[in-house]
């Protein structure tokens, strides 16, 4: 019981570690969550493999396949989410960017989850001593990953379009594209003469 809830307190740190780091990466309290709704996604993948095995349960290699999933279903929204977001800021609309970032990620997206998919095969195939402690790893991230990769590009772009017009406002996604070249130009003399953004004018003053 003990064990248990350590699992739960390690999970849920786990999730406020990778908050915070996206908070930080997108200088946003609310993008990040379009990015770690996708957690769910693989760890229902994981749970709903473990289930239809009987052989498996829901011992501590499974709890450690769990928390793996968390960096690894984000890492394919944030390849998403980033791409957009950097879109949106300079300038393009939101629902323009949003598909610009699927249609230019998926390659991505796919090669390394399917590379990850195929490394643990020999995990899922283990045999002989310790192969259940190894095919319990291996189903785990197996399960995850292939949920998080078919059923993720479809439904974190919509939680970033939903999430993004809550948190950027009517009022800013107007004015983003109001004045798109100027940011363009910008985001260029800012890439050209590799100067910290914060130096630069912030036309986010020009909002309020």
């Amino acid at each position: 019981m003990q064990a248990g809830s350590k699992t739960i307190y390690i999970f849920l740190l786990s999730i406020v570690f990778v908050f915070l780091f996206l908070a930080a990466l997108y200088e946003s309290w609310s993008v990040p969550f379009s990015v770690l709704l996708a957690v769910p996604i693989g760890a229902f993948g994981a749970i709903l493999t473990l289930t239809f095995i009987p052989t498996l349960s829901d011992n501590v290699y499974a709890q450690i396949g769990l928390i793996t999933l968390i960096g690894l279903a984000a890492k394919n929204a944030i390849l998403i989410v980033e791409f957009a977001k950097e879109r949106v800021d300079q300038g393009e609309e939101l629902i323009k960017a949003t598909l610009d970032a699927v249609s230019l990620r998926l390659r991505p997206i796919l090669m390394t989850s399917l590379a990850f998919i195929f490394g643990v095969l020999p995990l899922v195939l283990a045999t002989g001593a310790g192969a259940v402690a190894r095919r319990t790893i291996g189903f785990t991230v197996f399960g995850g990953m292939l949920a998080a990769t078919s059923l993720a590009i479809f439904i974190v772009p919509v939680l970033f379009v939903l999430i993004s017009k809550l948190s950027y406002g009517r009022k800013r996604l107007e004015f983003l594209k109001a004045h798109r070249a100027e940011l363009a130009e910008r985001q260029r003399k800012i890439s050209a003469t590799n100067i910290d953004p914060t130096l630069e004018f912030d036309l986010k003053n020009k909002i309020e």
